[in-house]
């Protein structure tokens, strides 16, 4: 538990670090939404392609991991749609219902990677881009139709198609994979200058993180959002992590798909329940909650599928 800890407190010190400098007058309030989308559009997918463009799959379960997480989140999404009848009972609207799904499901891999990196060396880094491989394009199209369901909007295949086209997570890890398996390299020079993008995305992206956070929202928090963090720090790990021990999933692959299930969600899908109708401040203050609270689930998640990895 030791180690976990003190290998998680760099990431929340950069997040700690992101919540002070978006309230200091060191740097401009105007910066840091170009900050994000430079982060989201360019940094976080140099990352995610130089990962998957180079990475040693060798050895890696990859049909049962695919399974798991792909199997895992699918089950949570149908599981929170049969809650919905018992919230809107309780008065809970179908916005404020989007967001607790979408912060159920989503999970934020500027975390995720960084812990990995720190834990488990390349390796984990490799396994951790995979399995964000696997569930952004289900992660994506569940999220999506859901505000489109709940919310209105436009809808149709079509508007499903543009939506999962133009993610640039996920084009990033296409192409990655795609050069991957067919064994065309990338011109050194070119891999090295995606290389150098890639090592200041999660640091940068762990600042972000903390610089999107609301520290009011952490201190009095709803019930609503309360759920929306149990959910996501405690059901879903114990979904993945059951799924994939099941598969016969063990060792250090069942940690990491521990952790990309345990880390908060994504600020991404706040941008999301902005421009699609959705409870966006219940998200910003769901997001809070589960950043905080992870510091403390985050070890004990990894400590208990520990002990479960070793038989």
């Amino acid at each position: 538990m030791t180690i976990i800890f003190e290998s998680i407190l760099p990431i929340f010190l950069l997040v700690s670090l992101g919540v002070w400098l978006k309230r200091s007058p060191l740097i401009d309030l105007t910066l840091w939404e170009g900050l994000e989308q430079l982060g989201y559009y360019i940094l976080f997918p140099a990352l995610l392609f130089s990962t998957l463009a180079t990475a040693d799959f060798t050895g890696m379960k990859t049909d049962a991991t695919a399974l798991a997480t792909i199997g895992s989140v699918t089950l949570m999404s149908a599981a929170l749609l049969l809650l919905w009848p018992m919230l809107r009972a309780r008065h809970i609207s179908s916005a404020a219902f989007t967001s607790i799904f979408q912060t159920a499901t989503r999970w934020n891999g500027f975390m995720a990677l960084a812990i990995a990196q720190k834990l488990y060396g390349p390796l984990g880094l490799s396994l951790t881009a995979l399995v964000m491989t696997l569930v952004i394009i289900p992660i994506n199209l569940y999220n999506v139709g859901v505000l489109i369901g709940f919310n209105g909007g436009p809808k149709g295949l079509k508007f499903f198609a543009f939506k999962i086209a133009t993610n640039p997570l996920i084009v990033a890890s296409a192409l990655g994979i795609v050069l991957n398996a067919s064994g065309i390299p990338v011109y050194g020079p070119v891999l090295n200058a995606i290389e150098m993008l890639a090592s200041a995305s999660l640091s940068l992206g762990l600042v972000m993180v903390g610089a999107g956070l609301k520290v009011s929202d952490a201190l009095r928090p709803s019930l609503v959002a309360l759920l929306a963090v149990f959910l996501k720090l405690i059901v879903m790990p114990v979904f993945m992590v059951g799924t994939a021990y099941a598969l016969g999933i063990r060792s250090d692959s069942l940690l990491v798909i521990a952790l990309g299930a345990s880390v908060p969600t994504a600020m991404n899908g706040y941008l999301l329940a902005k421009q699609m109708g959705g409870d966006a401040p219940l998200y910003a203050a769901v997001a809070t909650v589960q950043t905080v609270v992870s510091f403390f689930t985050i070890p004990l998640v990894l400590t208990v599928t520990g002990y479960v990895a070793a038989g």
